[in-house]
């Protein structure tokens, strides 16, 4: 099902206020499509699509791939049928075959994924990064920036991100950028293809070996794009096991024969969160895991959840 006037597709077109290098013209040439996939998030949708609605950003394509929900999610789409370009509810194979069924059908000249629980942390963020895009010295087929993982408060426990420089060293073995918010350019698909819909949790870092180590990317180290809730798919330690059990699934299918410290390190980890969680309250496990992180002299953020 397609919405649009006269059943026709659009973008929305929003005045924008500016850009800090002067490439307002350049801004309005290119197209960004945020592709948002949905099954049963009708507590949440709405923020993630007013935080889309209130971009500056000049030229926003906005899909929505719902799976076929039966909570309210789809009124809430109704709700803004105006300004959502397309949209579609059916039952699909998971989280990455619906983002395929949003990448089949967008136009914008760099492709955003924006999950349902999450949302744009400013109005302004896709402008910066475009921004970021424009006044880069190289030329990238992606554009990141911070991270903002918050509790259900809102309040912000930390942030994730860093330079392009150590994430590239380390992508090879352990996902060491934030994908939610990351703009591609619709160049990627064309050279590496649709995501692995086998996946269920590591499609996104599967995605990303593809062009490991050849492609570079930009990291727009004073933005934050996306604020993302703690408590998503991967945060359970069952599924955070699954999910480093997927990237190291990616990693062989990219001729990686033995696991990197890093992964090791990760999986130690998260089999000890899970075991203290089993052993003792998960409250007093948060209240372990954040001395151990001040010990390290990392703020704790666990007992904030």
């Amino acid at each position: 099902m397609q919405y649009g006037e006269n059943g026709e597709r659009r973008h929305v077109r929003i005045k924008m206020d500016g850009c800090s290098d002067s490439s307002s013209e350049a801004q309005v040439a290119q197209l960004i499509t945020v592709i948002t996939v949905v099954f049963n998030g009708a507590n949440t949708l709405e923020r993630a699509i007013l935080s889309v609605a209130n971009q500056t950003c000049s030229n926003i394509e906005f899909i929505i791939i719902d799976g076929g929900s039966t909570d309210g999610t789809l009124d809430i789409i109704r709700k803004y049928a105006h300004f959502i370009s397309y949209w579609v509810s059916e039952p699909d194979e998971g989280i990455y075959d619906a983002w395929n069924k949003g990448v089949r059908h967008a136009r914008g000249e760099w492709i955003c994924f924006l999950g349902s629980d999450d949302y744009f942390w400013e109005p302004t963020a896709l402008e910066k990064i475009i921004c970021a895009v424009n006044s880069a010295k190289v030329h990238a087929k992606l554009v990141y920036g911070r991270l903002a993982v918050v509790n259900a408060r809102n309040e912000l426990l930390y942030t994730i991100g860093e330079s392009w420089d150590i994430a590239k060293k380390r992508l090879g073995d352990v996902m060491s950028v934030p994908h939610p918010g990351m703009l591609h350019h619709q160049s990627w698909f064309k050279e590496y293809g649709l995501f692995d819909a086998t996946y269920r949790i590591a499609g996104d870092y599967e995605m990303l070996l593809r062009g490991w180590p050849k492609e570079d990317a930009i990291f727009a180290s004073d933005v934050i794009v996306v604020g993302m809730m703690l408590g998503g798919i991967s945060s359970t330690p069952q599924n955070a096991i699954k999910q480093l059990k997927e990237v190291w699934r990616a990693q062989r299918a990219h001729g990686k024969h033995f696991p990197g410290k890093r992964l090791m390190m990760a999986m130690v980890r998260i089999y000890l969160r899970l075991m203290l969680q089993t052993l003792l309250t998960e409250r007093v496990t948060f209240y372990l895991l954040d001395i151990g992180r001040k010990l390290l002299g990392k703020p704790g953020h666990w007992t904030k959840i």
